[in-house]
């Protein structure tokens, strides 16, 4: 069965006449005949009744025109497709992001690309950034948010641009505040009773930026941390501390995520500081990336 044999059976259908139908599709009379005849050899059923005066189609004829239709208006749309997809504005678009993100820069991103191009599948994915990197390396997904090495160094081919920076606060368990264990003055959590408390925090292997810039504090206040537990997800740090595990330092965005029996408390020394920033491979020249780009020079 061929494409042509499907426009000359519309074409039939449409015009119950051979002579007028033929003129439509530009052929003469007898290859249109010679097509139906043949396209119904291989259907195995007549499409048409016809007689000398007219020309009606079975009723096995109108129920399979409605699937030829379909199929006509689904091959006319793929020019159309085929721009949309060059263009960036349908498609699938790979992201995956650390758990810190989800709390800060990730849903206005992906809330403004999706309103700009709606016909883009969007499939996020969380994970740390050390494995985010190895899978883009690896030619798996198209973009990643993570957490930076602090040199700054990423495997060659991989460009990176940064989205925020957040100061680092506190998540502490709020029973130790009530019961007098950690002293909460004005909001603001001394370096002292940061040092001398247990500590909750990402195992380094999976964000070395983010682990070394919590044992800096440490070592600029004079202490040295009692790792009590690790955790790969913020999720379950702040559950950890909701059940009184240990404190965590964490981003200030993470104040979005409540959580019954945590605060959040500021630090006194604010110099501390953990970056985000969005990677891709420099030479991965997906449409969709590049739109995704466009929307993150349009919001920061």
């Amino acid at each position: 069965m061929e494409f042509r044999q499907l426009r000359h059976f519309a074409a039939v259908a449409e015009t119950l006449h051979f002579g007028k139908a033929a003129e439509q599709l530009g052929i003469t009379q007898p290859p249109l005949s010679q097509s139906i005849m043949a396209l119904e050899q291989e259907l195995g059923a007549p499409l048409f009744i016809r007689t000398k005066r007219s020309v009606a189609l079975t009723r096995f004829g109108e129920q399979w025109l409605v699937h030829v239709r379909a199929a006509l208006d689904s091959v006319q749309a793929l020019p159309e497709i085929a721009r949309r997809l060059r263009g960036g504005e349908a498609g699938r678009f790979e992201l995956s992001f650390v758990s810190t993100a989800d709390y800060s820069i990730l849903p206005a991103l992906v809330r403004r690309y999706a309103t700009l191009y709606p016909d883009v599948q969007i499939a996020l994915t969380e994970a740390t950034s050390d494995q985010q990197i190895e899978a883009l390396l690896d030619g798996k997904g198209q973009a990643g948010i993570i957490i930076p090495p602090a040199n700054g160094a990423l495997p060659e081919g991989l460009a990176y641009r940064e989205l925020v920076s957040e100061t680092l606060i506190a998540a502490v368990p709020e029973s130790w505040v009530e019961e007098g264990r950690l002293s909460v003055e004005g909001g603001i959590l001394s370096p002292e009773a940061v040092v001398t408390s247990p500590l909750i925090v990402f195992p380094r292997r999976s964000a070395p930026a983010f682990y070394d810039l919590v044992m800096e504090y440490y070592r600029a206040h004079g202490g040295q941390a009692h790792i009590a537990q690790e955790a790969i997800q913020m999720q379950t740090i702040i559950s950890l501390v909701s059940a009184g595990m240990g404190i965590a330092l964490v981003p200030v965005s993470l104040r979005h995520l409540a959580r019954t029996g945590v605060r959040y408390v500021s630090l006194r020394d604010e110099t501390h500081a953990l970056k985000t920033g969005l990677i891709w491979r420099r030479n991965d020249t997906a449409p969709t990336l590049e739109r995704f780009l466009e929307v993150i020079s349009e919001t920061l």
